[in-house]
């Protein structure tokens, strides 16, 4: 089985630009994630097939609605979707949180093998995590429900920041959203060779302490 050209076309059909390298870094983090995946079980998914579309064209599917600045990616587990959101925009700044360090580990191995320039991995309890700097955009891939993802962050996110919660139906979640805080819009995504809803809620909370 070819990955690459599953890649290729699911890359086609998001209507995203990715050019050869940025597209071969994509298939050697499959390959990582595939080989440590056998001793760490760091997804549930086995098949490198499935990996195409569950893991790398569902996280590419977000980059349209995303913007540029500083990234975090809250329980980023096995570096979905920050490493390969890395990997397509090389000028943006990402940094990766994750409590399992098991998961971090892998992650800042896959960092140093692909050679991103743009990433940092550190291993801690998002409640506790206290950078330096705030973000201008908080990602989330099957983390938590969306009103404890703005809680448990809102300490990160810089005044004029938004949130970027991927989600499969993520209607049901809205009535969590906290006070003082608002859901932007709820982009539908069509992930390709994934059959199930997928969707990205984009978020505020303009009254929150800085």
């Amino acid at each position: 089985m070819n990955y690459g050209d599953e890649l290729q076309r699911g890359i086609a059909q998001l209507g995203i630009a990715l050019d050869a390298e940025a597209q071969r870094k994509l298939l050697d983090y499959l390959a990582l994630l595939h080989k440590w995946n056998k001793v760490y079980n760091l997804t549930a998914i086995r098949d490198p097939q499935q990996m195409v579309s569950h893991h790398l064209l569902d996280s590419l599917a977000v980059l349209p609605h995303l913007w540029a600045g500083r990234w975090l990616d809250v329980g980023c587990g096995a570096g979905l979707p920050g490493v390969v959101l890395a990997i397509a925009r090389p000028g943006w700044r990402f940094e990766l949180l994750d409590s399992n360090s098991k998961k971090t580990s892998f992650v800042q191995q896959a960092v140093i093998e692909l050679g991103l320039k743009n990433v940092s991995v550190h291993c801690a309890r998002v409640e506790e995590w206290q950078p330096s700097e705030k973000f201008d955009g908080i990602i989330s891939r099957a983390f938590t429900d969306l009103g404890d993802f703005l809680r448990i962050t809102r300490h990160l996110m810089a005044e004029q920041g938004r949130w970027a919660a991927m989600k499969g139906l993520a209607e049901r979640e809205l009535a969590g959203v906290p006070d003082g805080c608002q859901v932007e819009r709820i982009i539908p995504l069509q992930v390709p060779g994934l059959h199930a809803a997928r969707s990205l809620v984009i978020a505020t909370c303009p009254m929150a302490e800085h």
